[in-house]
């Protein structure tokens, strides 16, 4: 499974950007369940949770720090998870990785993922 993220820039504070990530892959077929988790790394920091969802997106979850603020979505016909992110702050500035793991749940902990996207690069201006 190859994971693709699209959608980092720059905004200012208070803005809004929408992080995709497709998948793809020879093994990834339409019965090929996959739940779907957001990271973010600074500089010198590890890796931190964001978002995620299960394979249905009828269950998310959310780092506190983002609750309210960023939405996790999923359109399963075209194989990418979104991540809409609104009323940004500079302590959002990050690269932002989304990664899969096979099977019906989401995970919070980046260990338990073994697909990871090349990352995309969020920066927000104060």
């Amino acid at each position: 499974v190859q994971l693709q993220a699209s959608g980092g820039g720059l905004a200012q504070a208070g803005g809004s950007l929408r992080l995709s990530c497709a998948a793809s892959g020879r093994t990834l077929s339409s019965v090929v369940r996959l739940g779907m988790g957001w990271f973010r790394q600074v500089p010198g920091k590890e890796r931190e949770f964001v978002a995620a969802i299960n394979w249905s997106g009828a269950s998310t979850d959310y780092a506190d720090s983002v609750k309210g603020r960023f939405t996790i979505s999923r359109d399963n016909a075209k194989k990418t998870v979104f991540l809409q992110m609104n009323t940004l702050k500079p302590e959002d500035t990050a690269v932002y990785y989304c990664a899969a793991r096979g099977g019906s749940t989401y995970y919070t902990v980046a260990s338990q993922y073994n697909y990871w996207g090349q990352g995309t690069l969020v920066t927000v201006s104060s």
